[in-house]
């Protein structure tokens, strides 16, 4: 079995010491793999150079975009995204958390590459109290995916990563923040806040019914 080749990311002390070499990783325009409330997940800076290399390594198909992590709502008036009211309703219950609202917005700063199908970004104010030190000293959103293969189950651990992408960790490409084992392996809850009534679009971690007690006239996932 290989050995983590990444940094440590499960103490405050941890934490501190990786914001550094992974703020430079990223401006570089590479990958990072981290842990997040829900999975590992795959990041970059928001630029289309740094998102084309996540889609080579993820084989991404054009129509499935990576949604966004941001550190605070403030953020989301800083990349042109808007809160709807159904959004506000959600967010103001369930963020930071693992809810992930598609929002309206962005056109001036998000990549296409970024944006659905029928136009919204997904976004999710993380609860990983240490990716949020990282975005917020970042300043800027990063992308998140779930950290696997296509066609292999989401990462739970960082060994899971490694195992599955231990040659683009080894080259570099990726750097690995390794907070061990997560506690879950149940995505985020996605919603789509760009329609008339907000709609579930991928039910996971907050159920729809728990959803409802803040936006009754959520459709999907009945």
């Amino acid at each position: 079995m290989p050995e983590s080749r990444g940094l440590p990311f499960w103490s405050a002390e941890e934490m501190d010491a990786a914001i550094a070499p992974a703020l430079a990783h990223l401006r570089e325009g590479r990958i990072l793999a981290y842990p997040t409330e829900t999975l590992y997940g795959f990041g970059t800076m928001i630029d289309d150079a740094a998102v084309e290399r996540l889609v080579a390594l993820k084989r991404r198909p054009p129509a499935k975009p990576f949604l966004l992590l941001i550190s605070d709502t403030p953020m989301l008036a800083r990349i042109g995204l808007h809160l709807t009211q159904s959004a506000a309703m959600l967010a103001a219950r369930h963020w930071p958390g693992p809810l992930t609202l598609v929002l309206p917005g962005g056109e001036r700063r998000i990549p296409a590459r970024l944006r659905g199908p029928e136009g919204g970004v997904a976004v999710r104010w993380t609860s990983h109290l240490g990716l949020q030190r990282l975005i917020a000293a970042l300043g800027d959103p990063i992308t998140s995916t779930s950290a696997n293969i296509p066609g292999e189950p989401a990462a739970t651990s960082a060994r899971e990563v490694l195992e599955q992408f231990g040659a683009a960790i080894a080259r570099g490409d990726v750097l690995l923040l390794d907070a061990g084992s997560l506690a879950t392996d149940t995505p985020s809850t996605v919603v789509d806040c760009t329609g008339r009534r907000p709609r579930v679009i991928r039910p996971g971690a907050i159920a729809a019914a728990t959803l409802r007690e803040s936006v009754p006239d959520l459709v999907g996932d009945q």
